[in-house]
């Protein structure tokens, strides 16, 4: 198998969402390896990137000078807009479905609406969406957390979908989603509990890890945090 030589010293890497504690160790991890002028990060803090709103969007990717040879969509959340993962089916608000879809689901979707003209053609590129294992369906033994899960199955069809198309137009391209396993962060501290965690540094490193070693014939499947694929 031919290693990704997207992600290598020189590399043009952007990454969406650098501001959280997620995007922001992975915008380090890869300066890292590609050197940090070689990384463009976009944010809400930084740029007023809304990835929610279609029209930042466009503004923001059609502003940007590419090529690049990797992109990470490090955007997301789990509690969205002060509603809290529902623990049963008697807590379904609609308004917290809009609220997780636009987030976790339909923003993704609008990147890769205006991303496949950043993205080589003549060279492996490889675009990862960050997901989450509670978003597989095959995987679901729990139930709960309804919204959240749907919103990021969602995206899951959107990632298999888009790298139909992608490889249409970009024989080497690599799409995927990426579980990062569980992370210690001040939006996901009161849900952590006693589950095994990781600092955002140690998911930083993890996620460039599997992103590494991906080639065009791992694009449309979903990996967790060791690089091992996770059921739809």
């Amino acid at each position: 198998m031919i290693k990704l030589s997207a992600i290598a010293p020189q590399s043009r890497i952007l990454i969406i969402g650098a501001s959280g504690g997620i995007g922001q160790a992975c915008a380090i991890a890869a300066g890292n390896i590609c050197g940090m002028m070689n990384v463009t990060m976009l944010s809400r803090a930084a740029d007023g990137f809304d990835i929610t709103e279609e029209a930042s969007v466009a503004e923001h990717l059609n502003e940007l000078d590419g090529p690049f040879d990797a992109v990470l969509i490090a955007t997301g959340g789990l509690a969205v807009n002060g509603f809290t993962p529902e623990k049963s089916l008697r807590s379904i608000d609609p308004a917290a479905f809009e609220a997780q879809f636009a987030l976790n689901a339909i923003g993704p979707a609008l990147v890769l609406k205006y991303l496949a003209k950043h993205l080589p053609k003549n060279r492996p590129c490889l675009v990862a969406a960050l997901s989450a294992r509670v978003g597989s369906i095959g995987d679901n033994h729990l139930g709960g957390w309804i919204s959240y899960r749907a919103a990021k199955a969602a995206l899951n069809q959107i990632i298999k979908t888009a790298s139909i198309e992608l490889t249409r137009s970009h024989p080497q391209s690599i799409c995927v989603a990426i579980h990062p396993g569980t992370v210690r962060t001040p939006l996901t501290e009161r849900y952590v509990g006693d589950h095994p965690a990781v600092t955002p540094v140690v998911a930083g490193q993890n996620i460039l890890n599997v992103m590494s070693n991906l080639s065009p014939t791992d694009t449309g499947q979903f990996f967790d945090w060791r690089g091992d694929r996770v059921d739809w």
